[in-house]
């Protein structure tokens, strides 16, 4: 039996569509919040495949988040070791933080959805599945790029959108799990300023999360699909 544990940073943003590919593929999922006691004495080395989800905090912000100092030293034991990782959004700038990169405030709020920019080996990797798909940003925060890892693919706004480091770790800065799950209403709700200063509204974000969001998530699918195959 193959084991996978999402890390959930917050209630609203869990595994969305990507959990149908990863069941699919034999993993029997198990998911903690940090805000559970059990994190403390989490072993991040103890799943086959370890899933780590989005959240509103920055990876900066470990005074008030005192768990993000924990997760990002046990984060790097895993990634040190080769094991099977996977990071989106906040859980793709931890990667990067535990590869010794910086993690920062981005140059503007990249909100909504729109298609990625693939580079030649963004095009030659699972990322190909959602070339030219609109698909769901939602971060204000960027990254630098950790020394040994590929960079697969960017937007005008923020040069570091994916990277990965051999088959086992792949970081995604956008949400291509987003397009059909009801918790986007809780995202909407809790980030209004945020909405906001990206120059959007809930009601047009809304009407595209219901015209393209399916079409991002069965590409997302196919994505994690091809990826797990490579493991």
């Amino acid at each position: 039996m193959k084991t996978g544990l999402i890390i959930r940073h917050t209630p609203y943003e869990g595994i969305a569509g990507f959990r149908e590919p990863i069941e699919a593929a034999g993993y029997v999922l198990d998911r903690i919040d940090v805000t559970d006691p059990a994190f403390a004495d989490l072993d991040f080395d103890a799943p086959d495949l370890l899933l780590m989800m989005g959240g509103p905090m920055g990876v900066y912000e470990r005074e008030t988040h005192p768990w993000i100092a924990h997760e990002v030293e046990r984060l790097a034991e895993r990634i040190a070791r080769g094991l099977p990782t996977l990071g989106v959004c906040l859980g793709a700038q931890m990667i990067a933080a535990a590869m010794g990169a910086e993690v920062r405030p981005g140059p503007v709020k990249e909100v909504g959805f729109s298609p990625l920019a693939l580079n030649s080996a963004g095009a030659d990797s699972p990322l190909r599945h959602v070339a030219d798909v609109p698909v769901l940003h939602w971060h204000g925060d960027t990254f630098g790029l950790p020394d040994g890892v590929e960079l697969l693919a960017s937007t005008a706004a923020y040069a570091h959108q994916a990277f990965r480091r051999g088959p086992e770790l792949l970081a995604l800065q956008f949400h291509a799990e987003m397009g059909e799950d009801p918790r986007f209403e809780a995202w909407l709700e809790n980030g209004p300023g945020f909405v906001a200063e990206a120059g959007t509204t809930p009601d047009r974000l809304r009407a595209e999360h219901a015209a393209k969001g399916p079409a991002a998530v069965s590409a997302g699918q196919a994505m994690i699909a091809e990826w797990l195959r490579g493991l």
